[in-house]
């Protein structure tokens, strides 16, 4: 074909079109992107029930009701509040262990919501304990010791008498309170799972490196099933050592999942009104409900 003399808009279409003329048939019916997150690659999650029969599951809901309590550990008395679902039964016991925020009126949602699944949550002030301002930018190795002492104080409660294990849920810099008070404080005998929200899988003071590409060797030590949520946008010093520790494991045949909510970032659980948004909602309703089954189903 001679394009000399033409004009450069038609020229440049007739080039188009003869570049497209040109590709394998099946090339130009290709998506221009593909993007499968872990939880796509088996659709462990698939629901033949909802997508074929229109049925969805009908979770039960308690009004929860909390009270006070503490427990010394050295020479700290850290202050907890138990979240329950109000009236009578027994409910399974689970630990909440916070984030960097300490415990607030955001993050006291997570324990909240919890006890209206049917929990008695633990949640002990980590932070108040040792008076210790919300946001500390510093690790101190007490709270290792107090977070499994939560453990401990959890399982001896009325509530869990009869109740050999409970789960730990945690987010943010509580999933590695977490991990330390399993693994290296030798409390996975007393756990059933680790559930945790964009968890901080390394040393928080570990060099910029270490956070970015690595999780903590306490990762590969956990024995326990484990589930983990994040977004998509998570920040990325979180985002890989997450996805490599589940990795980790699952190359180890444990049971590790983990799920990525697309278009959400961190806090979803949490994000305060003025800030959410629909896919934040989405991810916060539908991990709660995971939580809650995933509890179940290892606490029997």
């Amino acid at each position: 074909m001679n394009l000399r003399g033409t004009r450069p808009a038609v020229r440049n279409a007739a080039i188009l079109c003869l570049a497209l003329g040109a590709l394998p048939a099946a090339a130009t019916h290709e998506p221009w992107a593909t993007i499968r997150f872990p939880q796509d690659e088996d659709q462990w999650w698939w629901d033949a029930d909802w997508w074929e029969r229109g049925k969805t599951p009908v979770t039960a809901s308690h009004e929860p009701r909390a009270r006070a309590a503490s427990y010394r550990r050295g020479d700290a008395e850290v202050p907890v509040e138990i979240h329950a679902p109000a009236g009578s039964g027994r409910f399974p016991v689970v630990v909440f262990l916070h984030g960097r925020r300490g415990i607030d009126e955001l993050t006291r949602l997570v324990p909240l919501r919890l006890a209206a699944r049917g929990f008695t949550v633990v949640a002990p002030d980590l932070y108040s304990g040792r008076f210790i301002d919300p946001f500390p930018v510093r690790h101190d190795p007490a709270l290792e010791d107090d977070a499994a002492a939560a453990i401990d104080f959890a399982l001896a409660l009325p509530e869990a008498r009869g109740q050999s294990k409970l789960c730990v849920v945690s987010h943010t810099r509580g999933g590695y309170y977490a991990l330390k008070a399993l693994v290296t404080k030798g409390r996975q005998a007393k756990a059933a799972c680790y559930v945790s929200y964009y968890p901080h899988w390394q040393h928080p003071e570990a060099p910029e490196a270490m956070q970015v590409y690595q999780y903590a060797p306490e990762v590969d030590e956990l024995q326990v099933p484990v589930l983990v949520f994040f977004g998509e946008h998570e920040q990325y010093q979180r985002y890989r050592p997450i996805l490599a520790g589940i990795d980790a494991l699952r190359k180890q045949q444990r049971d590790a999942r983990v799920i990525v909510y697309p278009g959400v970032g961190r806090g979803f659980d949490f994000r305060s009104r003025e800030v959410r948004t629909l896919a934040d909602d989405l991810a916060a309703r539908d991990s709660l409900e995971r939580a809650a089954a995933f509890i179940r189903a290892h606490m029997k």
